[in-house]
């Protein structure tokens, strides 16, 4: 008996990797659109025929590797504004939605502070004394860097930080090229959602990330599926944002104004679907 068990454990192990590597090869080799944006790179692909992860997925990341050209902002609205408009306001090509938000009453419920003016705090969940699960990674900018950190569990510990500017989220996804432990007990963590991550590669360059998802065309990824797919793109740190309708990248640089994902609160795999959020990151270029 014990031996039967044993052949079943490494022939479902074998089959998981096997899996992994077929799904590995299906993202390198998708019908991949790159597009070169004044230093940056604009990779686009549609996963059809369930070619990913069994499934249909819309992926779209933006690689910002000259950070002497460019700069990263945080942008914050008190009533929740669209992330193209946030954008459109301070003059930036390229923007995300940011961390996460009270729906009704618009304010950030993960710390945040721009400008060195602190602006959100993390928000306890019902299970946890001093910050939630996805409050354990930290995004922090100040003059060239942009840095990812991993909390501790104190729930002022971002007061601490020298950085002006600082946004919280999670869960963090890989940290020091280490991949983290993702809950298994929680349909945010499981289930597939539209994403949006920052991730960082050594070489200090910086990818923007999003995949669709709650269409037939695109369904969206799991947090493990997102953590594989950061981990196959060279991150050596990288962060979930907020995602869901939330999930927006937005461009105003050569051929590309305006949205040019398909955000899903209006329902249609189009580009009009954008939520209103409570804050964004953007990228400008520097002066």
């Amino acid at each position: 008996m014990k031996r039967h068990i044993y052949i079943i454990v490494l022939f479902l192990a074998f089959a998981f990797c096997l899996q992994a590597q077929r799904d590995s090869l299906a993202f390198v080799n998708g019908n991949w659109k790159t597009d070169t944006l004044d230093g940056m790179v604009l990779h686009q692909c549609l996963f059809n025929e369930k070619q990913l992860f069994a499934s249909n997925q819309q992926i779209i990341v933006l690689e910002i590797p000259d950070t002497a050209h460019y700069t990263l902002a945080f942008a914050h609205e008190p009533r929740r504004t669209k992330t193209s408009e946030m954008a459109k306001k301070h003059d930036a090509v390229a923007a995300v939605n940011g961390s996460f938000f009270d729906m009704e009453k618009h304010y950030p419920i993960c710390y945040l502070r721009i400008d060195s003016v602190n602006l959100g705090e993390n928000t306890p969940g019902k299970d946890t004394v001093n910050r939630k699960y996805y409050q354990y990674g930290t995004l922090c900018l100040g003059g060239d860097s942009v840095v990812i950190l991993k909390t501790d569990s104190s729930r002022h510990w971002e007061d601490a930080l020298p950085y002006p500017d600082i946004m919280t989220a999670g869960p963090l996804l890989i940290w020091h090229d280490t991949l983290q432990y993702m809950r298994d007990d929680r349909t945010f963590v499981t289930n597939r959602h539209n994403r949006t991550a920052l991730g960082i590669r050594e070489d200090g360059t910086v990818l923007l990330f999003v995949a669709d998802g709650r269409f037939k065309q695109a369904e969206g990824l799991s947090l493990t599926e997102l953590q594989k797919i950061l981990r196959w793109l060279g991150c050596r740190d990288a962060l979930n944002l907020d995602g869901g309708g939330s999930t927006t990248m937005y461009l105003d640089i050569g051929n590309f104004q305006g949205v040019i994902n398909c955000p899903s609160d209006n329902g249609r795999f189009d580009h009009e679907g954008e939520r209103g959020v409570s804050n964004s990151v953007l990228v400008r270029k520097r002066i």
